[in-house]
């Protein structure tokens, strides 16, 4: 019986989430035992073609051309899963949906006619049906291996859906917020990333995204407490996951 397929696709993206999945070394070697990589321009220029019994893609929806380009892998993928914040939630590069991107193509290029792209950054589900996501800048490598086995094995991820809070908690790292008035997006963020921010004395920037059921209002209550103007407030919610509808709600409300 011939192995499953896996084909990795990269859109708009800095290639960080590939990056993660190579740096598995000796368990991508043992994944590689069970799945044939049919496509994976990050690892090798081999390609054997379609159908793919598994998709990972990396990266946003910034070009009409790439827009085509989704649905095509869609409808040649059984299971299509996205990894990080740029195809999960638009990723830092939706910060032109707030924008005027003509503007800025007018600016920065001499020849601007030349630019095709379109107005916003969009996650993948947007466009097409996805059958999981994979949150994180870049992804968590444990929660990648997991979610490809657990694919594999017809089984649900182990992907937490609670607050990095509950990192915090776990590790044993003492609020930066409530010890040191440090700004910090945990309370309303997933938890993934394994505590990495607060356990060295910053604030979480939302890599992961929104948590399940946020109450990013409250956590706005506290940052003008602490003497956070709106625009900072505003700009917390603005970085890797702008455009995760939970973050780009609280963030327009703070204009």
């Amino acid at each position: 019986m011939a192995n499953p397929k896996l084909a990795v696709w990269k859109f708009a993206s800095c290639d960080g989430c590939q990056l993660t999945l190579l740096d598995c070394e000796d368990e991508l070697l043992e994944i590689a035992g069970r799945l044939d990589i049919a496509e994976f321009l990050e690892a090798t220029s081999g390609s054997t073609g379609g159908p793919y019994d598994i998709s990972l893609v990396e990266g946003s929806i910034t070009t009409a051309h790439d827009a085509d380009r989704i649905r095509e892998i869609r409808a040649r993928s059984k299971v299509l899963i996205t990894i990080g914040a740029c195809a999960t939630s638009g990723g830092i590069q939706s910060l032109r949906n707030f924008a005027d991107v003509k503007e800025f193509t007018r600016q920065v290029y001499a020849h601007p006619d030349y630019i095709s792209t379109l107005a916003t950054s969009t996650p993948i589900s947007d466009h097409v049906t996805v059958d999981f996501e994979l949150r994180g800048c870049p992804v968590s490598k444990h929660q990648l291996l997991d979610l490809i086995t657990a694919t594999l094995a017809g089984r649900k991820p182990r992907v937490p859906k609670t607050a990095q809070c509950t990192e915090c908690k776990a590790r044993g790292t003492v609020c930066v917020t409530v010890a040191r008035g440090v700004p910090c997006l945990g309370p309303v963020t997933q938890a993934g990333c394994g505590n990495l921010c607060p356990a060295h004395g910053r604030g979480c920037y939302g890599c992961f995204g929104p948590k399940e059921a946020p109450n990013p209002a409250a956590l706005s209550d506290r940052l003008a407490d602490l003497g956070q103007t709106p625009r900072q407030i505003r700009d917390l919610y603005r970085s890797f996951n702008a455009a995760a509808p939970d973050f780009q709600s609280e963030s327009q409300r703070h204009d």
